[in-house]
């Protein structure tokens, strides 16, 4: 899904709670729900157990962005990262694990 975008920013998962997210879906097949929930709990496996980290893209209220980081859980609204961090569920596109 990425390949689609022109332009993504890299950002550092440390501005992510500087980030603003607005309360729509952006995915809107069933299919790609689903997809993204497995690739979740995909990314907080490979974070607990291998410390290993995944490229999440989302988009908040300015642009689509691209994070490198380590999934350590999830709630049924949000994905936990590091420190706390978190990234509504409903503004992710695609985990790539």
């Amino acid at each position: 899904m990425s390949d689609s975008y022109s332009r993504i920013t890299i950002i550092d998962k440390d501005k992510i709670g500087e980030l603003r997210f607005p309360n729509t879906e952006v995915i809107l097949s069933r299919e790609g729900i689903a997809q993204r929930n497995s690739d979740m709990n995909r990314a907080m496996l490979l974070g607990n157990n291998y410390k290993g980290k995944v490229k999440i893209i989302f988009e908040d209220d300015e642009n689509v962005k691209q994070v490198e980081t380590t999934v350590w859980s999830y709630t049924d609204k949000r994905i936990i990262l590091k420190k706390g961090l978190v990234i509504p569920i409903h503004r992710i596109h695609e985990i790539k694990v």
